[in-house]
């Protein structure tokens, strides 16, 4: 069992910070709103930290799953941030989906400080959070993913090394290019289906066993012909991610269209006032 910390106790932070505690590692959270850190040692019998550096004081691993670069900056290297009380052996996990930019700004600053970083995205959404399912994409040296991978089985059902640091954020920009067609896809069969007088959900009961299957199909299909959108990843976190994924596209020469214009539906999406609908609400914008 490990000394670990937990930085950002949001909808994903705060179910793999139970999975760990669950574990039985010792769990030391900080969440920038303190009453959510203080409820979240009191249902699981960890400690909570006023600030991060405090939080990442004596341990082992400390994993943050924070909202995008500024926040993670803020986090590690900010006046309080917890790189400052990290020493040799010790070792950073991160599971922001940030950019992979940063990423290796991170894991040089680690390096020259004398410990390690592994930037380790995630995919599974808030339900395979909950359920501890979560798939996670690693970027960074062997031996420290090696020696930080146990733990983070606690809360995954699938992890890996994908390559040096700020791999694991170039795939999870992989996972989010995929998902945007899916989705699209899915809306537009949907939309289809419904002025043909179909029949969507006998018809989506078919067609996912075939080639057409998709997890998108499995767990949104159904709940998007209902026009349940109130769960999930939001829209606003999907734009925050495909705008990264284009910024990448933009550096590496990388030609994504359909992402593109996928990310400018979901801007559509935003306008219509849903900011916070499930990414399937793509199909909304369709039967306006």
């Amino acid at each position: 069992m490990a000394k670990v910390a937990f930085l950002g106790l949001g909808v994903m932070g705060y179910p793999m910070a139970r999975h760990l505690a669950a574990k039985g590692h010792e769990v030391t959270v900080y969440n920038r709103t303190a009453a959510k850190a203080e409820r979240w040692a009191s249902e699981n019998g960890g400690r909570h930290a006023p600030t991060p550096r405090q939080a990442a004081e004596g341990q082992e691993i400390v994993f943050a799953c924070v909202g995008n670069d500024d926040d993670l900056r803020e986090v590690t290297i900010g006046p309080d941030g917890a790189f400052k009380a990290m020493g040799a052996g010790t070792v950073f996990v991160d599971h922001t989906t940030a950019s992979a930019e940063v990423a290796r700004e991170l894991g040089a600053a680690a390096k020259a400080a004398g410990f390690s970083f592994i930037d380790a995205p995630v995919s599974g959404g808030q339900a395979g959070a909950e359920n501890g399912v979560l798939t996670v994409m690693c970027g960074g040296e062997a031996d420290t993913y090696a020696r930080v991978e146990p733990v983070i089985m606690s809360y995954a059902r699938a992890s890996r090394l994908l390559g040096a640091t700020g791999a694991g954020q170039l795939a999870k920009m992989m996972n989010q290019i995929c998902i945007a067609g899916l989705v699209q896809g899915l809306a537009e069969a949907v939309a289809f289906g419904r002025r043909a007088g179909l029949d969507i959900n006998a018809v989506l009961d078919v067609i996912s066993k075939g080639a057409a299957g998709s997890w998108q199909m499995e767990n949104r299909g159904k709940t998007m012909v209902d026009g349940k959108y109130d769960f999930g990843f939001a829209v606003d976190w999907m734009r925050k991610d495909l705008s990264i994924c284009l910024a990448e596209a933009r550096r590496n020469g990388s030609l994504l269209p359909v992402t593109a214009l996928v990310d400018q539906f979901y801007g559509e999406v935003q306008k219509l006032g849903g900011g916070r609908w499930d990414t399937s609400a793509l199909l909304a914008r369709l039967e306006q």
